[in-house]
């Protein structure tokens, strides 16, 4: 099998052509990860789920019940997934990347096992009255879904996958009277940090 490698620069080549054709090869690699990949993941759309998350964490404290509670960040993700695709599908629009077939479909079918999972995951934790195991399970499973995601997307997106991972591994380890700050700052500020990172380096 064999294997590519850049052109080595003969005895006889003029230096400016060898850089022309290394040049030439990083513009053909560069262009092929670029249509390789999702890029129409929104930024802004990130920040925005990240306020509303900060909110939710708010309203779900003040529930008297862990069921509320519960029912209560079922409604941000529901939020969260209009977000979401409206920012994503506007942003797609106007770059003119189809969010239905090549890398586009390929990230929603990454991202989609690790939700139903928590879906489920969620329903038996609770009826088992185990819900200060929600916030480990839901971050760290986000975070996988994410990093799957983003094998199809730009690199910062699995980056952020691995943060809530890590987000998650904290949660199982630590009282249960830190879910609220660290669902703030996983739901929260992970997504206002990485928000903004990815609107800036790619155009919203």
């Amino acid at each position: 099998m064999s294997t590519s490698a850049p052109p080595k620069q003969r005895a006889g080549d003029p230096p400016e052509m060898h850089a022309r054709a290394m040049d030439n090869l990083r513009f053909i690699r560069e262009t092929m990860e670029r249509a390789g990949a999702f890029t129409a993941v929104s930024g802004w759309g990130e920040v925005i789920i990240g306020v509303t998350a900060v909110a939710a964490a708010v309203v779900a404290a003040a529930q008297t019940t862990p069921d509320r509670w519960v029912a209560a960040w079922l409604g941000e993700a529901l939020v969260a997934g209009g977000i979401s695709a409206w920012a994503t599908s506007r942003k797609a629009h106007a770059a003119q990347v189809s969010l239905l077939s090549g890398p586009g479909q390929k990230l929603v079918l990454a991202f989609a096992p690790a939700m139903l999972v928590g879906a489920v995951l969620t329903v038996a934790l609770a009826m088992h009255g185990l819900h200060d195991m929600l916030p480990a399970v839901w971050m760290l499973l986000y975070g996988a879904g994410v990093i799957a995601a983003g094998a199809y997307s730009v690199r910062i997106v699995p980056v952020m996958g691995a943060a809530f991972i890590a987000m998650g591994t904290l949660a199982l380890f630590t009282p249960a009277s830190w879910n609220t700050g660290l669902l703030i700052a996983g739901f929260g500020g992970l997504h206002i940090m990485f928000g903004i990172l990815i609107a800036w380096r790619y155009g919203g």
